[in-house]
């Protein structure tokens, strides 16, 4: 990856539905070799593919969580049974395996706190092997990025 690629993927990552046109304007080489370097990105997996950001509010969305998750068993088959189970439920957002007093953190999208409330009680404890749940409850967002740091990530 070179300076132009980089420069590509900030510019998607920030308006992804730019015309190719315009993207090779913005990194001043013609609209052919523009196209080639996106697809060779995208047939190298670093683009995974393109998506519409959407305003929670405007879709029912206002109460955010998250879940710490404690496992009551940590082999690698309790470990996949539950990151299997976590795949199926729509308002799982983010599953981290992470390090610390969880095994894993979740970020939850729901309508309201009775939302969650019914989350908790009818499919969060009944996931495999779940011993504890510790939840936070967002009270508001100050900052919110879907863009990765690609420049500071490549030095």
């Amino acid at each position: 990856m070179d300076e132009i690629d980089k420069e590509i993927l900030d510019i998607l990552q920030h308006n992804g539905r730019i015309t190719n046109t315009e993207l090779a304007k913005k990194i001043g080489i013609s609209p052919p070799p523009t196209l080639e370097r996106v697809r060779k990105l995208e047939r190298n997996g670093i683009i995974n593919g393109y998506v519409c950001l959407l305003n929670p509010e405007k879709v029912g969305i206002e109460t955010f969580t998250f879940v710490g998750v404690i496992l009551a068993r940590h082999g690698s088959e309790a470990v996949m049974k539950f990151i299997d189970a976590v795949n199926d439920v729509e308002e799982i957002l983010d599953c981290y395996h992470v390090t610390g007093e969880a095994d894993f953190l979740l970020k939850i999208a729901v309508r309201d706190i009775p939302a969650y409330e019914d989350l908790v009680l009818h499919t969060l404890t009944k996931l495999p092997g779940v011993q504890n749940l510790k939840t936070t409850v967002v009270l508001s967002t100050t900052k919110t990025e879907t863009a990765l740091p690609v420049e500071s990530a490549a030095a």
